[in-house]
């Protein structure tokens, strides 16, 4: 009987935390669902269009702070993006050897705290069309409208544009954009 018992607890609790994913309003990225209940990893590992960035994330030993509690907002390179880079860079920024300069790479696409699209939007206005944002590596994002769009200019003057904007996270929020930053 207690055998019983623990079945049904078990389908029970699996019955609960299906429905109450399925109540979520989710955003889809490469093809999955983006859980705000899961935190940026969780989601972002479900990304057909993002197996590139969370190789990397790996590589460089992220993986525990993004899991973390942030808050992050995070503009995420598609493996398009990361497919536009020179042939070879990726693979040589994965070697243990690079570790450093990948981290530096990819924290410069992290922003502490929780910017939304409006909160973006906002921050250029008030800044007369451009709002520089500090990264967790130390660097700076210009953040400018182009359109509807965002678009985000790296340290060296080069672009990318926010393409899924507000996938929101239990610890911040994802924007997915169309090209690497460089710091």
């Amino acid at each position: 009987m207690k055998t019983l018992k623990l079945i049904f607890s078990i389908v029970a609790l699996s019955a609960i935390s299906q429905v109450s994913f399925a109540q979520e309003k989710t955003v889809t990225v490469g093809g999955a669902p983006m859980y705000p209940s899961k935190n940026i990893i969780e989601n972002a590992v479900n990304s057909k269009d993002h197996t590139t960035l969370v190789a990397a994330v790996k590589a460089a030993g992220l993986v525990e702070t993004l899991s973390g509690p942030g808050p992050f907002t995070v503009f995420a390179p598609t493996n398009k993006a990361f497919d536009k880079l020179p042939k070879g860079t990726v693979e040589t920024l994965v070697k243990p050897e690079n570790k450093e300069t990948l981290t530096g790479i990819l924290t410069y696409h992290v922003v502490a705290g929780k910017m939304s699209a409006a909160d973006l939007m906002k921050a250029i206005k008030d800044g007369g069309g451009k709002a520089t944002l500090k990264t967790v590596s130390g660097g700076t994002l210009t953040a400018m409208q182009k359109g509807k769009k965002i678009e985000l200019m790296d340290a060296k003057g080069g672009t990318s544009t926010v393409t899924i904007a507000d996938v929101n996270q239990s610890n911040g929020v994802i924007h997915v954009i169309d090209t690497v930053l460089m710091p």
